[in-house]
């Protein structure tokens, strides 16, 4: 019996449809759950089209290559995504197209250079002790594990990328991003008929409260930053000053203010998105596997002062893969959309102008043709000397190709650099009874939250 049987847990995930659902079924899935629209078909061929030839899913590495990289031009945000990504003016990396993500990109690159994101290893280092620390001064020894992570990513976003502090505090910001996920990232009946998106829909008020605290924290984080230039100060070399000093090479203006703030939000809203997440659900998966557990805090222990905390994610294989494993079971970007420009051919398939073609990590990453026991949890499979076997186009936590998410390795490293101090520290138990069930609201959250109990190592 091999380590990966002897261990083997599958974690909690919609069961696939025997057949694909009709139109009415599709609609309360994508209202419901969209990661619940799956059938058996769909994680098991690699390319499929509907009759109609209006929808396409693709899970074929070299068809995702040739929709990302190769042809990449035929292939657009289509409008729905775009106001799901966009809920303020103004156009950030997520959302800009051509020649506008072209600038907005090479103006940021800097910040996220591999030496860059090394040299931020001891204040992420430090930003997670702290966290450490909290925890361990809780009387309440139940917690949301889900709330308790996105407060952490909050503080380590105030670090490293906007180190003069936010505007807002954690568990406000979080209360509000959570409101807007429920809102506005939720697909309604006006998103599926097309009917204008000015008309009102149910919990409109409570988006709006929620809008207004999101754009408070990008106005005061900013407004915050310029009063430290405008005083003499030298501001930190950090995301918002570089946004700050942006220039346009051809013109030599400033960025407009609405793709500073939207930028901004974007930075904030993402970092510690998909930050808590990540780090929720591989602190999930390894309450349920003490194997992974055992071995990760065996490894904290060993590393954490063993040396610069500039080498830390380098000397944590084991965290990293575990990390890596829990990213793709649970995705951040857990469905990619875009609309094919003109005709295209992908696996053997036509692509007709105007399909919409889908690209659903959440699926890709559990495909039978890809995956061996692609639904168990199972950290080997990203080991050193095991990783290299897998196809770069089969495993897209945070997208691929020219467009992949900017702060990837960034969000990578803090998140490996927090497990080990957690690791360390606690122990996670979930609370007895809970039903962990994953939820896409733009990203894949834990429903409910994850409720916890701490035991202190």
């Amino acid at each position: 019996m091999t380590i990966a049987t002897a261990t083997a847990f599958r974690p909690p995930a919609p069961q696939p449809h025997e057949k694909p659902l009709g139109l009415f079924g599709r609609i309360a899935a994508l209202r419901r759950n969209p990661i619940e629209l799956w059938a058996r078909e769909h994680y098991e061929s690699r390319v499929t089209v509907n009759r109609s030839g209006t929808r396409a899913l693709v899970s074929d590495p070299a068809g995702i290559r040739r929709i990302f990289v190769d042809n990449a031009a035929n292939y657009y945000k289509d409008d729905l995504q775009l106001r799901m990504l966009r809920p303020s003016p103004g156009n950030d990396l997520l959302t800009a197209e051509a020649d506008d993500w072209r600038l907005q990109r090479r103006l940021l690159a800097p910040m996220f250079t591999p030496r860059q994101i090394a040299a931020f290893a001891p204040v992420m280092a430090e930003a997670a002790q702290q966290g450490v620390e909290l925890l361990r001064r809780r009387e309440d020894r139940h917690i949301d594990l889900l709330q308790e992570m996105a407060r952490l990513a909050f503080e380590m976003l105030n670090h490293t990328l906007f180190s003069s502090g936010l505007g807002c505090d954690a568990g406000e910001f979080h209360r509000a991003l959570t409101d807007y996920l429920n809102i506005y990232a939720r697909m309604s009946l006006w998103d599926l008929t097309g009917l204008p998106p000015l008309l009102p829909r149910r919990g409109q008020r409570k988006g709006r409260a929620a809008l207004a605290v999101l754009d408070k924290a990008v106005n005061e984080t900013i407004d915050a930053r310029r009063k430290l230039i405008a005083a003499g100060r030298t501001p930190p070399r950090d995301v918002l000053t570089l946004l700050l000093e942006a220039r346009d090479p051809d013109t030599g203006h400033d960025i407009s203010e609405a793709v500073l703030r939207a930028n901004t939000g974007s930075f904030i809203g993402a970092g510690h998105e998909n930050t808590a997440n990540g780090l929720t659900w591989t602190l999930y998966l390894l309450s349920q596997s003490p194997y992974w557990r055992n071995r990760v805090e065996t490894e904290a222990e060993s590393e954490v002062d063993a040396g610069p905390l500039e080498t830390l994610p380098d000397r944590l294989p084991v965290t990293k893969a575990v990390l890596e494993e829990a990213l793709r079971l649970y995705p951040p970007a857990s469905i990619l959309t875009r609309k094919a420009i003109a005709a295209d051919e992908i696996g053997g398939k036509l692509i007709q102008p105007g399909t919409m073609v889908t690209i659903a990590p959440f699926v890709l990453h559990r495909h039978r043709t890809l995956w061996d026991r692609p639904d168990e949890f199972d950290p080997t499979r990203f080991l050193p000397g095991i990783r290299n076997r897998i196809d770069r186009f089969a495993y897209i936590p945070f997208g691929i190709g020219p467009r992949v998410c900017i702060g990837m390795g960034f969000a990578q490293q803090e998140s490996v650099v927090a497990l080990a101090h957690l690791a360390r520290a606690f122990r996670f138990e979930l609370k007895p009874g809970h039903r962990v069930r994953p939820m896409h609201r733009i990203s894949l959250r834990p429903h409910g939250g994850m409720p916890m109990i701490i035991h202190t190592r």
